[in-house]
């Protein structure tokens, strides 16, 4: 059993110290354990650094590429070389790397294909009031999308099955925290979630400027999701509403039709009417052409899956 942990950095030469001092040296029921950082263009020594600290293997990007880009490369790179679970964490320290034997163990016990930290947000100091009011609603956004039930559906600090990286596939440009868990919810991967406490703040966070960026992107990343997996449901609520709202007037001219008798005094309530009723059409279409191109990703992802499969000399188990 072979457990490879990925970094992915940016100009993290102050912080990857600390990060490397914290990491364990056994867990129980793995055989190996390897170190991989994710260089995401960083300008200062973080490379130097983590060749002086050990790090097993380095993935170099030459410019800034993404934490999602970065992780994706990091998971293939560690699925080359064999990686049975795959344990990501941050450059920056946020995350106490002494917990990692309590990420591997539920994968290791077969309980879960991807367990996740929970950061307990609601108790960490340095987050507003309003941070924290928009990681719970973030996070029961994504358990609605992905039909899970995790807690902390933004933490970074997670451990993924051979069997879950297999199947999941990264898309988004953002970061891939959200997507993989709405891909692995609606694929049926379990996943457990450990509470943790997080370390004290390093810096500012480098994914997004403020917080309303973050909240763009987020929300981006969910909603692409969701079509992806859900298109009918999306489609079907927007398409009912809208039939719902171009009833309205038509009852009204009809209504008033009975009453009053004079039908084209009233007739910008069919105008109306008929904008609304167009627009469920038109959702009704895009369901149907949406769930097309679902049935069709579903089986171009099945392909790729074999084809992973076969890149890192693994075998699928259907039964999985």
């Amino acid at each position: 059993m072979k457990v490879i942990i990925q970094i992915p950095c940016l100009n993290e030469e102050q912080t990857l110290p600390a990060v490397m001092a914290t990491m364990p040296q056994h867990i129980d029921g793995v055989d190996v354990i390897e170190y991989l950082i994710i260089d995401d263009g960083s300008t200062d020594k973080t490379v130097e650094v983590a060749k002086k600290l050990g790090v097993h293997h380095i993935v170099r990007h030459t410019q800034r590429m993404g934490l999602a880009r970065s992780f994706r490369d990091g998971v293939n790179r560690a699925l080359e070389l064999g990686a049975d679970i795959v344990v990501n964490t941050d450059g920056d320290n946020q995350y106490p790397q002494e917990r990692i034997p309590d990420l591997v163990k539920p994968i290791l016990d077969g309980k879960a294909d991807i367990v996740i930290a929970d950061r307990q947000t609601s108790k960490i100091a340095h987050f507003s009031p309003l941070k924290k009011l928009l990681q719970r609603f973030g996070s029961w956004v994504v358990n609605k999308a992905a039909g899970t039930n995790v807690p902390d559906a933004a933490s970074g600090f997670r451990a993924y099955s051979k069997t879950a990286l297999l199947r999941i596939n990264i898309i988004t440009q953002f970061s891939y925290c959200m997507e993989t868990t709405i891909q692995a919810g609606n694929k049926r991967l379990p996943i457990v979630s450990v509470p943790i406490t997080t370390n004290p703040k390093t810096r500012e966070s480098r994914l997004f400027n403020n917080i309303w960026e973050h909240i763009y992107k987020s929300m981006t990343a969910i909603i692409r999701a969701f079509i992806m997996y859900r298109p009918i449901t999306v489609f079907a609520t927007f398409g009912t509403v809208l039939f719902v709202i171009g009833s309205i007037p038509f009852i009204r001219y009809l209504v008033l039709l009975l009453t009053e008798h004079e039908p084209s005094s009233h007739l910008q309530s069919l105008l109306l009417g008929s904008v609304f009723l167009f627009g469920a059409f038109l959702c009704l279409a895009l369901s149907v052409i949406a769930d097309i191109i679902r049935t069709n990703r579903i089986l171009i992802e099945e392909t790729l899956e074999q084809v992973k499969a076969q890149r890192f000399n693994t075998k699928v188990d259907p039964e999985e």
